[in-house]
């Protein structure tokens, strides 16, 4: 059982799932993101991804999170997003015991783990917020730069910084998502290619299967 809804923090989700027996692993697909995640009272940040991860807690597992969206959380963390890429981290490696040891033993996990982070909330950087919703859109990055105000170099250091890796990155990863949410409901492959900012639909196999490990069909349904 997997359920989300917004957070009381913008650009966060709060999301939260109970494994249930005799559920398959979970391909958990790049999504621009980092993640706090409280999973049976151990606490650990999900750093951002540029291949999809094979999530398999056993029956009964319980986990809270908040997913940090537009570059939001490394100022939460107080550190680069660049450090976590592709990492699972302990979070008393990032904030003191003390802390860590509370809201592992908190009796509402979401809502402590979201009182702590209002309280290190950072204001997020307008430019990155701009950059993430181009980068949904499909806008090109030399678009995005002049948008920002910012030369290319300047942009590549502040995303990053912000998301883990560089626009183009960003962009191919987003691009990916509206390819899969648009074959979940249905869209023959060739429209989700063309729709979604492929070149073809081999460009669309191409990537897919580079960042999801899985062909384009596999995903579907899942």
């Amino acid at each position: 059982m997997y359920s989300e809804r917004a957070s009381s923090l913008p650009h966060v989700v709060a999301w939260w799932s109970v494994t249930e027996p005799g559920a398959p692993p979970k391909r958990i697909l790049p999504d621009g993101c980092l993640d706090i995640i409280w999973h049976d009272g151990r606490l650990f940040v999900a750093g951002p991804d540029t291949t999809a991860q094979i999530g398999r807690p056993a029956p009964g597992s319980r986990l809270f999170a908040l997913r940090f969206g537009s570059g939001t959380g490394p100022g939460v963390l107080g550190l680069p997003a660049s450090e976590l890429v592709d990492q699972q981290v302990p979070l008393d490696a990032l904030w003191p015991g003390s802390v860590v040891r509370r809201l592992s033993a908190a009796d509402d996990p979401l809502a402590a783990l979201t009182a702590e982070a209002a309280r290190r909330w950072v204001t997020p950087d307008r430019s990155m917020l701009a950059l993430a919703a181009a980068a949904r859109a499909g806008d090109p990055v030399s678009v995005i730069a002049s948008r920002c105000g910012l030369s290319s170099r300047q942009l590549q250091r502040r995303s990053n910084a912000a998301f883990g890796y560089g626009p183009k990155t960003l962009e191919r990863i987003f691009r990916m998502q509206r390819a899969v949410a648009l074959a979940r409901r249905g869209s023959p492959f060739a429209a989700v290619s063309a729709s979604a900012g492929y070149a073809d639909q081999a460009h669309l196999a191409r990537e897919v299967r580079a960042m999801a490990g899985v062909p384009l069909s596999a995903l579907v349904g899942s």
